[in-house]
């Protein structure tokens, strides 16, 4: 049987045999070449430009948490799911050290994915409430989720170089989005702000000044053609175990992003 850390090998090996890329320089010029979201997920899964998340996101697949210690970590950057020609993007901050850092898939198999995927479920964007490994059969109908940053950082905290080292990978995924992507929904403060400069690299709109304040139901759009940007409260643990998020503020949301998107 094939397991699925060779699936998720074959994604990324199938894609390109180049060397990773190792530095700012090299993810940029690699984000701009990917063709297409198979070939960029390939390049992000084995880039290793910030030598701090490289050494995190190894560490942690080695000592594992105990409740996973029989289990194989992914440990490598983690792109991209859902269909190429989404309609509705989702923006989070980056994977969990346990979660996609695991699983290799986002938002998989860790209590912020139990929340999200339960929610796209129930709005029709998603085949099944769960998500706990990359081969779990889940299918994503519309909708495409990815992070700002790709490998899972220390305290679930990337520095502004970190951050703006990875931004080519997100710019480069907007753009193969672009001729069908509709909205984009940012799952906390960090995502909302990531917004805002692939706005000015992909579609060529300066960001209003002053830019949009982040809030949970927040709504901005800048020029035609432009997808639309609705804020969320991050399905964190903290947000959703404290009552800050709840089912019905995520459900709303998502509503509203299926309307924007056309798909009610």
């Amino acid at each position: 049987m094939t397991t699925s850390r060779e699936q998720r090998g074959r994604r990324v090996d199938a894609a390109d045999q180049r060397a990773p890329a190792q530095d700012p320089a090299e993810v940029e010029a690699q984000a701009r070449q990917a063709g297409s979201i198979g070939t960029l997920d390939g390049w992000i899964g084995q880039c290793r430009a910030c030598p701090r998340l490289v050494a995190w996101r190894e560490e942690v697949a080695v000592i594992r948490r105990a409740a996973f210690r029989h289990q194989e970590y992914w440990g490598r950057p983690v792109p991209g799911f859902g269909p190429a020609d989404a309609r509705i993007a989702v923006l989070g901050l980056a994977p969990a050290a346990h979660g996609g850092n695991r699983t290799g898939r986002m938002f998989t198999g860790d209590r912020s994915g139990d929340v999200l995927y339960a929610a796209l479920h129930r709005a029709g964007l998603a085949n099944q409430p769960t998500s706990v490994a990359a081969d779990d059969g889940l299918e994503l109908r519309h909708t495409r989720i990815f992070s700002a940053v790709r490998c899972a950082p220390p305290e679930n905290k990337p520095t502004p170089w970190e951050r703006d080292t990875c931004a080519p990978w997100l710019r480069r995924e907007m753009e193969l989005l672009r001729p069908t992507v509709r909205v984009v929904v940012a799952l906390g403060a960090f995502a909302w702000a990531a917004w805002w400069p692939v706005l000015a690299s992909v579609y060529g709109q300066r960001p209003p000044v002053p830019r949009p304040a982040f809030g949970h139901g927040a709504q901005a759009q800048v020029g035609d053609g432009v997808p639309v940007l609705l804020g969320s409260y991050h399905v964190s643990q903290q947000n959703t175990f404290t009552g800050r998020l709840t089912p019905t503020m995520l459900d709303d949301v998502l509503a509203r992003a299926k309307q924007i998107a056309g798909l009610d």
